[in-house]
């Protein structure tokens, strides 16, 4: 007995150092500090900054210094967070906007750059009587910033806001910067800046340039499409591009965290959004990996600093407010320059003004240095300074991120169409039993995700003696359905039902549902005579008022290079044009791809009006066309694209025998292509509420029989006479 109490007193001896009881500490504190704080209104980055101050070791010295020191575990949690927070800033960048916003994130990041080192160089000189090399290296420091309030962003769905886009990209450039100047300065410290220093310099990080957009996006691409399925697989896969772009960023001479941005942004287009893969990226670096990285921030910070006379306050006070002034500064002449709102400079300031890693690298560099270049007295100063940055950034972004939410909501002017979109719901259809997940994955890349349930799950069966014994077969295919895709946030509902036929009981559960779309897989085998007499796919149409997608998908989505539209004259004038051309800007938008468009130019306009109207930003090449075979003359082969074809039904404005015919052509001309087939909906019973006497379906569909049948017989005497000219 008194060995078991030994051996417990042992375990729960300060420092602690069992490594299991160590875990089990911070995940404790990860899960409980919000809780706690959360009425006190204190953000959760604050809550476990402070925790990090009070257990480490100087606070209370729970956590000692061997477990923060670089070989400890949680010196490597906190590295592994700090890569994460920038892995993810990378990942979650919107780039069709980047691209729209690299000028501004440029001149952010030269004035986030060179207002703190030019007016910081002098403060450092004058007031702190720093040596000129001191000075450089202070005065960088607080160029310098950290997206520590970057989750705070996310949780709101405003990182793809262009405010945000703006400071990422200032962030990439200030922190290359800074951290080149560190490897300048050390090298001047030790002699060493000479040509061959530049030479490497040069060198290394071509290299790394070279092997990152060149190398590592051909090696991803193949990957993603053979393991198209494996999304443990490939969640591994993207660890382990993370953290070598973030070794490979150390031999070429800049910090990890520079290639870990890199590494986000090779890997954006391959990762949609709104895939399972991404949900698991976030889900795994919020709730673990990014809270060790700010509690190991909170136990660097040594709060006795305060106590050890007026000049150590003095520095801590003159580091922090420069700090804070210089970056709301640069954030206030980007609102000028750039004629922002208030709340956008605010989102600015909050995300740039924190200051954590590479400000923690370049001042841990000259205190560690052989000569000594920043006394402890600076190193204290700033680690206060990192304590105040952090608080400050994420008071102001939670606040400004509220605000810029509600100034979005009052800006925005949505029709009642448009209105309509927020509450749409996409019907599945899956009688397959296996090779599901693609239809699937397409369904979540055109969802919009601030529905709260947008897909459900169908299988209709025959009501026959085998309907019984197919149900249960179905279920249980839902359930692992379900399962593979519980990664994702989005929930599945999953239904089983029989009736007459399969169209019948989709057209039922449309209904039911109040759903806008049903998508569901289209087969390219079909024969002479379903081509004559009809099929599944007319059957649907003719008793489905829903907007139906024909999806044919055997690629994966990473194969597709762009979206390929073709939509024929006066589709702009269909009810439910705005429906669909939504979803497949929104394809394209998560697939990070451009859209080629083969349309009228009334149809272009419209086009593009339904896209700023749903605030989505596209990449867009149109072409003009007269007809849809038209579109013949300009389409290559070699083009990788998905081809999206919007299809008309009988009796609709945009109707034709030659839009009809179309999609054959498409399939035969283009085999190698993924393809989607849009009907958009209609209003089925208001066609004939005006001639409830009369009815011309019958004559209507005997003479598009015999019209079909003649076109099937002259392509039969045309194939033969080619033969025989052979």
């Amino acid at each position: 007995m008194n060995y078991f109490f030994e051996h417990l007193i042992n375990a729960f001896h300060l420092p602690l150092r069992n490594p299991v009881l160590l875990f089990s500490l911070l995940l404790f504190i990860i899960l409980l500090s919000p809780i706690l704080l959360r009425k006190a209104r204190i953000p959760n980055i604050i809550g476990l900054i402070i925790s990090g101050v009070i257990i480490g070791p100087k606070g209370l010295g729970i956590i000692g210094e061997n477990a923060m020191a670089q070989e400890g575990s949680i010196k490597l949690f906190s590295t592994i967070g700090l890569l994460y927070i920038m892995f993810i800033a990378g990942l979650e960048l919107d780039l069709n906007r980047f691209r729209k916003q690299i000028n501004k994130s440029l001149i952010f990041g030269g004035l986030t750059f060179i207002i703190p080192l030019g007016l910081g160089y002098p403060i450092c000189s004058e007031i702190l009587h720093l040596s000129p090399l001191a000075s450089l290296l202070t005065a960088s420091m607080f160029a310098t910033h950290t997206l520590v309030s970057y989750p705070i962003i996310s949780k709101y769905g405003l990182a793809k806001h262009s405010s945000v886009a703006i400071t990422v990209g200032g962030t990439i450039l200030t922190d290359t910067a800074v951290l080149i100047i560190l490897a300048i300065i050390t090298s001047a410290e030790k002699g060493n800046l000479d040509f061959g220093f530049w030479l490497t310099l040069i060198t290394s990080l071509s290299i790394f340039s070279a092997i990152m957009f060149l190398l590592i996006p051909r090696i991803a691409k193949w990957f993603f499409s053979k393991l198209d399925s494996e999304k443990t697989s490939q969640y591994i896969f993207v660890l382990s591009v993370l953290f070598f772009s973030a070794f490979l960023a150390e031999v070429a001479g800049v910090e990890g965290i520079i290639g870990a941005f890199v590494a986000g942004l090779v890997l954006n287009r391959l990762i949609p959004a709104s895939s399972i893969l991404m949900n698991r990226i976030e889900f795994i670096g919020n709730s673990l990996f990014i809270p060790f990285f700010l509690i190991f921030v909170g136990m660097v910070v040594d709060y006795r600093a305060f106590f050890n006379g007026t000049w150590p306050l003095i520095i801590a006070g003159v580091l922090t407010a420069f700090a804070i002034f210089s970056k709301w500064l640069a954030a206030l002449v980007t609102q000028l320059i750039f004629k922002l709102s208030n709340n956008e400079r605010q989102i600015i300031f909050g995300l740039s003004t924190s200051h954590a890693a590479a400000t923690l690298a370049i001042i841990m560099v000259g205190y560690n240095n052989g000569n000594g270049i920043l006394d402890i007295n600076i190193v204290n100063g700033t680690v206060i300074l990192i304590l105040f940055t952090c608080m400050t950034s994420s008071f102001v972004t939670e606040a400004a991120g509220k605000k810029l939410l509600i100034q979005i909501s009052e800006e925005s002017d949505l029709d009642e169409n448009e209105t309509r979109l927020r509450n749409q719901h996409i019907i599945v259809s899956i009688n397959e039993l296996s090779g599901n997940e693609q239809l699937l994955d397409f369904a979540l890349l055109i969802s919009d995700q601030k529905v709260i349930n947008p897909i459900s799950v169908v299988s209709v069966y025959p009501n026959d003696a085998a309907a019984e014994r197919m149900i249960r077969k179905s279920r249980k295919s839902l359930e692992d359905i379900v399962k593979h895709f519980s990664g994702h946030e989005s929930k599945l509902n999953t239904i089983a039902t029989i009736d007459h036929n399969v169209s019948s009981g989709l057209s039922r559960v449309a209904k039911e549902l109040v759903a806008d779309i049903v998508v569901l897989n289209d087969s390219r085998n079909k024969n002479l005579l379903s081509r004559i007499v009809g099929d599944d796919r007319a059957h649907l149409l003719d008793v489905c008022d829903r907007t139906i997608f024909f999806c044919q998908l055997d690629n994966p989505s990473v194969s597709y290079d762009k979206v390929i539209v073709i939509a024929p004259p006066l589709s702009e004038l269909e009810a439910n044009f705005a429906l669909w051309v939504e979803r497949v800007i929104r394809l394209a938008q998560e697939l990070t791809i451009s859209i080629d468009l083969y349309a009228s130019n009334a149809t272009h306009e419209r086009f593009e009006k339904v896209g700023l109207a749903n605030k989505l930003d596209f990449n867009i090449h149109f072409q003009e066309i007269e007809n849809v075979d038209d579109f013949f003359l300009y389409f290559d082969k070699k083009d990788h694209g998905i081809i999206v074809f919007c299809g008309a039904r009988v009796g609709s404005v945009s109707y034709d025998l030659g839009t009809e015919s179309f999609a054959d052509k498409i399939e035969k001309a283009c085999p190698n292509n993924d393809t989607i087939f849009i009907y958009p909906g209609m209003e089925l019973d208001k066609m004939n509420e005006n001639y409830n006497d009369i009815s011309s379906t019958a004559i209507n569909a005997g003479v598009e029989t015999i019209q079909k049948i003649g076109r099937e017989v002259g392509n039969i005497f045309k194939k033969s006479s080619s033969k025989k000219s052979k």
